[in-house]
């Protein structure tokens, strides 16, 4: 089954397989399918042609995919363009929203290498 150009996965359940579309999450993709009346638990191969059909229009009213990431990048752009505390954030790509960064921050620093377990031995000269 394909809905915006989405391969939703056979062997899934729906509930989990309609996750595989940028936008749609668990909550989102069990509040569509108690809203249409479909079963969560059903696969997408045992889906008549009007329950898919169901399933794809709905969706398509949602902003998914390309027109969310649009939305998410101008978003941090206005950010950026603002001079906000966010923004600069953004573009030191550093967390944004008040996470710890002396330990856990590694987005632009990278994992620190550490000795390990053992100690080196020094070669005598």
């Amino acid at each position: 089954m394909r809905i915006s150009g989405i391969t939703i996965p056979d062997e899934k359940q729906l509930a989990f397989g309609l996750t595989a579309i940028y936008g749609i999450g668990r909550s989102q993709s069990a509040a569509i399918l108690t809203e249409l009346g479909i079963d969560a638990a059903k696969k997408p191969s045992d889906l008549s042609t009007e329950e898919e059909n169901k399933i794809r229009d709905k969706v398509e009213t949602l902003q998914i995919e390309g027109d969310l990431k649009r939305k998410v990048a101008a978003d941090i752009k206005r950010l950026k363009d603002i001079d906000s505390y966010r923004g600069s954030r953004h573009a030191k790509r550093l967390p944004a929203r008040g996470q710890r960064t002396k330990t856990n921050a590694r987005t632009l620093k990278g994992v620190k290498k550490t000795m390990g377990s053992g100690r080196r031995k020094l070669e005598k000269t």
